[in-house]
């Protein structure tokens, strides 16, 4: 009996798919008849989540990662696995990320807002980029956040080394995947591969609780009634992986599942080109692979 569901033989990835808007998106998409890879940072919490997902929607096909994206070896590590288990792959949602209220730096010496949040979404789309275009058509859809509103890139402080404030890494780390979609869109043109952007909503998650600073520690409490559901922040991230309505529309920022104006910054084509190269340049590749 052939599956009727829209995402039925569909292979989709979705990093930090453990908890909050990731689970949640790997729980629509699985519902659509996906074959969804999810990634946590430890084995045993993505393959209960794995579990849980497939009880809930009664597919299958839903199998555990694990990946500290932190880390750009084990960025490289995920692209490989999944690049084995998967023989094509339809749509790679970028969702992990983070906020933290002091500098902490990672095993490759970056500050981890932005290898979080903007270098491992980099990084893993590069490296799967050739299976997303034998796959075509194919889509990769990136979760930013309201916050690059107030973003800059600072580039002669782009780790925060001089001046480290949670203020300033967060948006900037938003607006940077921004400008990272409309360069991936730009260069993916012809390739049946689109790229687009999206921010969730503000939800009701453990985002940020790693290392809470004053918002997080004194405003979020009071907000948490108001906040949107974990299922309901993932409908953008579901609209941009599954509908029909969006294919072949790239290089576009989404709420609600509409499309929005972003930043004045993102629209900058050689700021872009400029953190592309700086991107490749702090993550190993080459500038020029698209």
């Amino acid at each position: 009996m052939v599956d009727a569901r829209p995402m039925a033989g569909k292979s989709v990835l979705i990093t930090g798919g453990t908890g909050g808007i990731g689970k949640a998106t790997a729980i629509g998409l699985a519902a659509l008849g996906a074959h969804v890879a999810i990634t946590g940072r430890d084995l045993p919490r993505a393959e209960s989540a794995a579990a849980d997902i497939r009880r809930t929607t009664r597919n299958p096909n839903v199998a555990p990662f694990a990946a500290d994206l932190s880390s750009q070896v084990e960025v490289r590590c995920l692209a490989a696995a999944v690049l084995d288990a998967y023989p094509r792959l339809d749509v790679l949602v970028n969702n992990v990320g983070g906020s933290w209220a002091t500098r902490h730096v990672t095993a490759d010496g970056l500050e981890r807002t932005f290898a979080v949040n903007h270098l491992a979404a980099f990084l893993l789309t590069n490296l799967r980029l050739d299976r997303l275009k034998a796959s075509a058509p194919a889509r990769v859809v990136m979760v930013s956040s309201a916050a690059q509103s107030s973003g800059t890139i600072d580039f002669d402080d782009l780790q925060g080394e001089r001046d480290y404030s949670e203020r300033k890494a967060y948006p900037q780390s938003k607006l940077a995947s921004l400008m990272f979609t409309y360069e991936l869109a730009r260069r993916l043109e012809g390739t049946g591969v689109t790229a687009n952007v999206l921010h969730p909503g503000v939800v009701n998650t453990s985002f940020g609780a790693e290392d809470p600073g004053v918002i997080f520690k004194v405003l979020v409490p009071s907000m948490r009634p108001f906040m949107k559901t974990p299922a309901k922040g993932a409908a953008t991230s579901i609209f941009l992986a599954s509908s029909p309505a969006v294919e072949g529309v790239s290089g576009l920022y989404f709420a609600n599942s509409s499309p929005r104006p972003s930043n004045k910054e993102s629209y900058e084509v050689a700021a872009a080109t400029r953190l592309w190269e700086v991107s490749a340049a702090l993550s190993g590749l080459s500038a020029s692979v698209k």
